[in-house]
């Protein structure tokens, strides 16, 4: 979903020194972060748009640096704010799918949770869509004292909601069923963002504004200012209502721009802006084939960019971005540096003094900004670009850039020479692209997601968009498809052969995820809703994975019964597995079983001939989504 990207620091006393910046503790910069939700590259009058009104945006470029190849973490709206808050690009993120509420990892860090230890405080108004309630991805689990606005993206479509959500509570909305109503969502969102500025203005905050107009369902009250700019235009009425959302965005960020000034703190306050996925191409007709507003073909060359919304090619990745500070940026720059959202954790960590993780692959734009001299050092350059998604897979080096779409191919283009990429140049330039595959294969890593709790308020927002919440057997708004009668409750162990786990104790496992609570003990602790995974946090840990269990005295022992996890994910469904009995914890000899399991949510029996012991091991060697993880929800032991 394309959306606008608005981050304001705010900074006193801070000094730039040889590679790092030192920054008093007392004088903590502020930072605001205002994303507008699926605007085109053209779109907006700084980037050359005709059709919509933006004064305000074009003003902030004007003043400020306008950004030519910021590029977006993903094409689409939730994998490209995972990129965005965690610094990754999405071959190493965790949210990767545009299913509405995908979790982060609850280790995972933010830009919130960077600056909440060094006394920021920190909020969020807009859509989140990086983790549904009762999932280990709600903001509030992710640095920000309090975010306003909706978690499921799905929720999001609508502007006449039933209710918003602040931290993972309800907040009714009087009037509305979804479709329509009487209290404009946004217009609430927008009023807490600038109340949350006016509280904290005279101490370090952090406001996210992931501002949800343009996209979802082109809807504008009549009697806003913004409608009366396009409401006789010669346009689809959609094309018209999308316009004016445009403009209401801008005249929000205005306002936000006068704010700051009305606050005194406009000379250390730093504003950027960008789109936060490619645009899509509206509105189409036989005179306006790439879409009225023009979003990915340039109004004053002709020269368009390939794709749109969704897709890896140029057009689906582009997104107009731009960052203005007075007296620290030079007014009316254009910046030709190449990069992307991960980009965007670091240079905030820099100009606020918190320390980026090491884990990222983003690089500061500090050296930009504010120039080298100032910095103390040169711009760095990436390497390269890397995105994928569903099985489409990207990568750009300098004037290359390398497309395998679905089930297909690579495909190679010279953006110096050919930037709407017509032409593959694949078959010329092999030694190029077989470089680029190389390292799109190194940046690869298998995703792993976070976890829900229970779905069913989840489910819930995601009703909500058509105002059908309290209706648990309404279709899903994204695929239609209606819920089943258990979809929520886990699988419970059988009971009948299994010994009793009262007395059993860990004795060791090969690794566990303790940043997300998914320890080893969870394996037999009866409850099917937790579960053991193998490390993924930081270094993950490699098979075989390994857990011994001493059953509290010697039993007879005639099998072993697995659970899958029962949440959403598949993440460490074991594949090919061991089963040892041992007199010993230290020493086990050949597994007496050796078997491969099925892929699913059901408990898996499995039997042996009877041996006696009083220590199990359980060895994971593979999983069935090839990746290199192993959980587990439940294991028990049939004997007596």
């Amino acid at each position: 979903m394309g959306m606008r990207l608005l981050l304001i620091v705010g900074l006193v006393g801070l000094v730039f020194v040889a590679e790092r910046s030192l920054v008093a503790a007392e004088s903590r910069p502020n930072v605001i972060y205002i994303m507008a939700d699926e605007l085109g590259y053209f779109e907006p009058g700084f980037n050359g748009g005709r059709t919509i009104q933006t004064p305000n945006l074009d003003r902030m470029a004007a003043e400020g640096l306008r950004f030519k190849n910021i590029f977006a973490g993903s094409s689409v709206c939730a994998p490209t704010r995972c990129c965005l808050m965690t610094g990754k690009h999405s071959g190493h993120s965790s949210v990767r799918v545009n299913g509405g509420g995908t979790p982060l990892r609850a280790d995972e860090a933010t830009i919130a949770s960077l600056l909440k230890p060094l006394g920021y405080a920190t909020g969020g108004f807009g859509k989140w869509g990086c983790g549904g309630r009762d999932s280990t991805g709600v903001p509030e689990k992710h640095g920000f004292d309090v975010f306003f606005g909706y978690y499921d993206q799905v929720h999001a479509h609508s502007y006449y909601p039933p209710y918003l959500i602040r931290n993972s509570e309800e907040v009714p909305l009087a009037g509305n069923v979804g479709t329509s109503g009487q209290t404009y969502s946004h217009y609430l969102i927008h009023d807490a963002a600038m109340t949350f500025i006016r509280q904290h203005a005279r101490q370090p905050f952090l406001a996210y504004l992931p501002y949800t107009p343009p996209h979802g369902n082109f809807n504008i009250p009549d009697d806003d200012p913004a409608w009366a700019l396009y409401k006789d235009r010669d346009w689809p009425e959609p094309a018209r209502r999308y316009a004016a959302m445009v403009s209401l965005v801008d005249r929000q960020v205005g306002e936000v721009l006068t704010l700051l000034k009305e606050l005194d703190i406009e000379q250390n306050t730093l504003v950027m802006f960008s789109g936060d996925n490619g645009g899509a191409d509206y509105f189409v007709s036989p005179d306006h084939p790439r879409g009225v507003h023009s979003a990915n073909k340039n109004p004053q060359t002709g020269v368009e960019y390939r794709g749109s919304k969704g897709t890896l090619y140029e057009g689906g990745l582009r997104v107009p971005f731009i960052a203005r500070w007075p007296g620290k940026i030079r007014a009316g720059g254009v910046s030709e540096h190449l990069g992307y959202f991960p980009d965007v954790l670091p240079t905030i960590a820099e100009v606020t003094g918190a320390k980026a993780p090491a884990e990222i692959d983003g690089l500061s734009l500090v050296p930009t900004l504010f120039g080298e001299k100032v910095a103390g050092r040169a711009q760095l350059a990436h390497e390269f670009l890397y995105w994928e998604i569903n099985g489409h897979t990207a990568i750009r080096q300098g004037r290359w850039r390398a497309v395998r779409p679905k089930n297909s191919t690579w495909e190679l283009y010279d953006l110096e020479l050919d930037p709407s990429e017509s032409q593959n140049v694949a078959a010329a330039h092999p030694e190029i692209l077989s470089k680029l595959e190389t390292l799109a294969t190194k940046a690869h890593t298998p995703a792993v997601e976070g976890t829900f709790s229970k779905t069913e308020r989840h489910e819930r927002d995601r009703r909500a968009k058509f105002g059908q919440q309290d209706n648990p057997h309404a279709p899903d708004p994204l695929t239609g498809k209606k819920p089943t009668a258990n979809v929520a409750r886990p699988v419970e162990m059988p009971t009948k052969g299994l010994l009793s786990n009262k007395d059993w104790k860990l004795v060791r496992v090969s690794s566990e995820n303790v940043g997300n609570n998914k320890y080893a003990r969870h394996a037999f602790d009866g409850n099917p809703a937790t579960l053991w995974h193998s490390r993924f946090a930081d270094t993950a840990a490699l098979p075989p994975h390994e857990l011994v269990i001493d059953l509290g005295t010697e039993r007879t022992i005639r099998g072993f019964v697995y659970l899958g996890r029962q949440d959403n994910g598949w993440n460490g469904a074991i594949k090919d597995v061991e089963f040892a009995i041992g007199s010993s914890s230290d020493t086990f000899g050949e597994p007496i079983i050796k078997t491969q399991l099925a892929k699913k949510k059901a408990p898996q029996t499995v039997e042996c001939p009877s041996a006696r012991g009083r220590y199990v091991l359980m060895r994971a060697r593979s999983e069935h989504g090839g990746g290199q993880f192993a959980s587990c929800a439940e294991f028990g032991v049939i004997g007596e």
